[in-house]
């Protein structure tokens, strides 16, 4: 039998604890979740496994950053999604630069982010609208003007049409059968010149190039 899905919410306000926690519930299933209020009681649970975190930005005592940084650090595979009111430019891309694997806007209707989160299954980016027209418009206008599949090796441009589908550093290692840390040497490099540092960044560009993980090798 399949474990539940763990997941970790870190957000201030009751109420919208108990709401992002339905959320998960009726985007993923079963699930075990913890929740914690501030930065100090989610620093006391990030190193438990988790395969799941839903973090806001604007906590009573620091910046949720901190907490998906340390969750990035520790937990590799762990998908971090922030779920925010705060959709300026320059949170965004903070966020994105931290390592955020989606971007959630609360405002948004709970039909259109229990979607996302669903999607996520399939290896699409959680981001709400907005963000996602301020990514294209941001790399648009600020992303490397050279074509820039020329500068990635054929395994490098494999990782990334993989990692780009939704796949996990294990499941990369086992589809092209290397060393899972060989897989993390891949990413750094293709995240180095494609000048990104998130998973959301390279699935943006896997679309952008036309690879789809499932027609490499």
């Amino acid at each position: 039998m399949e474990r539940p899905r763990r997941i970790l919410i870190v957000e201030d306000i009751a109420e919208t604890r108990d709401w992002l926690a339905d959320l998960v519930r009726e985007a993923c299933g079963p699930v075990e979740i913890e929740t914690a209020a501030t930065v100090r009681q989610a620093r006391a649970l990030v190193d438990q496994r988790f395969d799941m975190a839903l973090i806001d930005l604007g906590l009573p005592d620091g910046s949720g950053l901190d907490i998906l940084r340390a969750m990035r650090a520790g937990h590799e595979d762990a998908l971090c999604v922030v779920t925010t009111v705060m959709g300026d430019d320059a949170t965004v891309v903070a966020a994105l630069s931290a390592g955020a694997d989606g971007y959630l806007l609360k405002e948004n209707p709970a039909p259109v982010l229990i979607r996302q989160l669903q999607q996520m299954g399939d290896g699409m980016p959680a981001l709400s609208p907005a963000i996602a027209r301020r990514i294209m418009a941001h790399f648009r206008y600020t992303g490397p003007s050279a074509d820039l599949e020329s500068g990635l090796t054929e395994r490098e441009t494999e990782v990334l049409g993989l990692i780009g589908r939704g796949l996990r550093n294990a499941e990369v290692a086992s589809e092209l059968n290397i060393a899972e840390s060989t897989v993390a040497g891949y990413i750094k490099a293709v995240y180095r010149k494609l000048g990104i540092s998130s998973r959301a960044e390279a699935a943006w560009h896997a679309t952008r190039l036309g690879l789809r993980g499932s027609d490499q090798g």
